[in-house]
């Protein structure tokens, strides 16, 4: 697959991507007790150095919408909160600011995600309100100088992106790269985080991954959702969860498990030019491979040429 050619304002981008980068495909039908067993699992196969590392989870928590699996499931986020504490995380906070809903508190409470953090004494905090401070940006696709990002965030010595699998109205994935679009403040840059999405929303993934530190990816693709997402879309049953230590490969090889091409997502085809790899001779498969076959997820007409086909 041909890469994209450089845009003026990418020619200085310095070159971020590992020499090789770890995915772990790891079935799961459902969301239970066993998941934790199933993560700790999971991520020993990366050998991580957890030890007195602070981890700030960061999930799709966008809105509750009566049976619709719009957010990263909470027995999910709480699996891996315990997973990593296991495996010797100093402390583990989940963290979000939702784009959609003002009241954080609310949608963390109609979700369900409130009382499972609650039961195992997660603490959770409200990055659309928290602390800020001024970040100069390390790509230059929307033209702004600089972010205002929570002091939790960059904070953390560890910050994971746990999203939703998801096809989007915009974007056409939502995946590990657009879930960290909650880390910009609403206070800030407004609701649905206006600013960014007058800039376009691909350029600002780009600077937003650039900029925010983010080390790993924990993928809910259990009920994954298709068609008219991040909201409006139906039920996946794709039954995975994927975990990567480079979001750029999370997000190909999660495009590749919804039957979609990578490559067509401007985002995704930018950022394995300088941010991580999504070429499959850099990409070590370390559990499952990808299917032979898949049925493509449903997407909008729109999005239709992003929808492989054997």
């Amino acid at each position: 697959m041909a890469t994209a050619r450089l845009l003026p304002e990418e020619m200085l981008l310095r070159d971020r991507r590992p020499q090789r980068s770890r995915v772990a495909i790891i079935t799961a039908q459902e969301y239970s007790g066993s998941l934790e067993g199933v993560l700790v699992s999971g991520l020993r196969e990366f050998h991580l150095n957890l030890r007195g590392r602070s981890v700030l989870l960061k999930p799709n928590l966008v809105e509750y919408i009566a049976g619709v699996e719009v957010n990263t499931n909470p027995v999910l986020v709480c699996a891996a909160a315990q997973a990593f504490l296991k495996l010797g995380a100093d402390s583990v906070v989940v963290g979000e600011g939702p784009g959609h809903q003002r009241d954080t508190y609310l949608v963390l409470a109609e979700s369900g995600l409130a009382d499972q953090l609650r039961s195992q004494k997660i603490s959770f905090v409200d990055l659309n309100r928290d602390e800020l401070f001024k970040v100069p940006t390390r790509a230059t696709y929307t033209g702004l100088e600089h972010l205002w990002l929570p002091g939790t965030v960059l904070k953390s010595n560890f910050v994971v992106s746990m999203p939703k699998i998801k096809t989007h109205h915009w974007a056409g994935v939502t995946l590990g790269m657009k879930n960290m679009f909650g880390v910009v403040p609403g206070t800030k840059y407004g609701w649905p985080k206006n600013v960014l999405h007058w800039k376009g929303i691909h350029r600002s993934i780009l600077d937003i991954c650039a900029t925010v530190p983010m080390h790993f990816v924990i993928a809910d693709g259990i009920v994954a959702m298709e068609g008219n997402g991040p909201l409006h879309g139906t039920h996946r049953r794709l039954g995975k969860i994927v975990l990567a230590d480079d979001p750029v490969a999370a997000d190909f090889t999660c495009a590749r498990l919804m039957g979609l091409d990578p490559h067509r997502v401007w985002h995704l085809a930018r950022a394995a030019q300088f941010l991580g790899n999504g070429s499959y001779d850099r990409i070590d498969l370390i559990a499952e491979g990808l299917p032979l076959k898949t049925n493509p997820f449903d997407v909008l007409p729109e999005f239709a040429h992003l929808q492989m086909r054997l």
